[in-house]
């Protein structure tokens, strides 16, 4: 299957992803990534690995940045798209051509701690603050409202006495890269339907 994958920051899911490609763990072509941020460590990565590279945001494209991400993936035969930390909400062109192949892994157990401005510490900030026991990731369809399409599959990790959102945080991302191909590998073998 060919993945694109739109990013924000590192990239750390994202190389999770292309190791498990290379090493035929995963049957599936990383064929392009997009990021809106210039400098990401997810561009750094996918240069490196020898996989298409590409900045588009509202500064390149303006108004017409939903278009340029769609032919984008379409030029590059994507598949399925994966939203790893990707910071913005996708468009209604890019939405629609490929509803239902388009799934996001979001650091929480949803549909607790998700929505608008929860990304990155503030989602395991609001955890702890919440006095849960239990975090997690979920990875799930992606529609028109930030965090809210349909969950394809979820994974738990404890939240320990002693946690700050920074050791959380790290504990979670630890667990997110060996579930995100886990789960890719299921929808892949059709374990997981996208329908």
């Amino acid at each position: 299957m060919n993945l694109g994958f739109l990013a924000s920051g590192r990239g750390s899911n994202l190389q999770a992803v292309i190791d498990a490609c290379k090493s035929g763990r995963l049957l599936a072509t990383p064929r392009v990534v997009i990021s809106n941020n210039s400098a990401s460590g997810a561009l750094e990565r996918a240069r490196r690995e020898g996989i298409p590279a590409y900045h588009l945001s509202s500064h390149t494209h303006g108004e017409g940045l939903d278009e340029a991400i769609l032919q984008t993936l379409q030029r590059h035969e994507v598949e399925l798209v994966v939203l790893v930390g990707y910071m913005k909400k996708l468009g209604p062109r890019t939405l629609a051509a490929y509803r239902n192949r388009i799934v996001n892994i979001h650091p929480a157990l949803l549909p607790k701690f998700g929505g608008q401005g929860m990304y990155g510490m503030n989602v395991h900030k609001a955890v702890i603050e919440a006095g849960e026991r239990e975090s997690g990731a979920t990875i799930h369809l992606v529609d028109e409202e930030y965090d809210h399409g349909a969950i394809l599959a979820q994974t738990r990790v404890p939240v320990l006495p002693d946690d700050t959102p920074q050791t959380l945080a790290q504990r979670v991302l630890e667990r997110e890269h060996a579930f995100l191909v886990e789960t890719l590998g299921k929808i892949i073998s059709g374990e997981i339907r996208l329908d």
